[in-house]
């Protein structure tokens, strides 16, 4: 009768756990690891070489803290050099500025805020004339300007672009029907090219970009606008 413990000698050398196996496996595992972290910058490096373009450019940088350090410091050494040499660019005498992104206006003077509001400005829609094959887009043009005319109860002498986008018939260039009185406001500013700074009898739309490329204003805005700014003020459209 065979006992219940008993087993072959042989049985174990060939189906049990190997430990010669084991210990040469461990053995080169090590030696892998070494080598990795031994060589890891370079790995590294061949890794990214070998990296698609696309996912290279979108791959992060690791920097030390020293070194990102040192690249704040020197940023904002460039942002205090660039204030050194805007600040004598800023005006005296008030001017003002237009934010056309957000739809807003500064009457300022110096560094100091005298009044702000909104404004609407150009709406960027293409209008075409397929007849005489011409078109707009209403934009407000960006830039530094200076007032050129002030107008009290300034008279609108409508465009071509007026007449085509109400579908109407162009008329001659000194016909009545090209004069609109009351559209503008009580005063406007000329800054060139046709744009003014005017008021407005859609108020309700303030804020938003609906103009043809001239910056429209609120009445109590574009009055303290009028009185504080002159011919030659600085208008600053960004």
């Amino acid at each position: 009768m065979q006992e219940v413990n008993s087993f072959d000698k042989n049985e174990l050398n060939t189906s049990g756990f190997n430990w010669k196996f084991f210990c040469v496996g461990l053995g080169i595992g090590i030696l892998g690891a070494a080598v990795i972290l031994l060589f890891a910058s370079t790995l590294r490096h061949w890794i990214y070489a070998l990296l698609p373009e696309s996912v290279r450019e979108h791959s992060g940088t690791i920097v030390d803290a020293d070194s990102l350090n040192r690249d704040v410091t020197n940023l904002e050494q460039g942002v205090a050099k660039l204030k050194s040499k805007l600040e004598p660019m800023t005006p005296g005498e008030p001017y003002v500025i237009v934010n056309t992104s957000e739809n807003k206006i500064y009457l300022m003077s110096g560094k100091k805020t005298l009044r702000e509001g909104v404004c609407s400005t150009g709406s960027y829609i293409l209008l075409k004339d397929s007849e005489n094959k011409r078109e707009w887009i209403f934009h407000t043009p960006r830039g530094m300007y200076r007032v050129i005319n002030k107008l009290k109860k300034p008279v609108w002498r409508k465009p071509d672009w007026a007449f085509v986008e109400e579908g109407l018939p162009i008329p001659p260039q000194n016909s009545p029907e090209r004069y609109e009185k009351g559209v503008l406001g009580e005063y406007g500013l000329a800054f060139g090219n046709g744009y003014l700074i005017h008021g407005t009898l859609y108020k309700r739309m303030l804020g938003m970009p609906v103009t043809h490329g001239c910056i429209r204003v609120g009445d109590e805005d574009l009055s303290s606008i009028y009185e504080n700014l002159q011919a030659g003020s600085k208008i600053f459209i960004y």
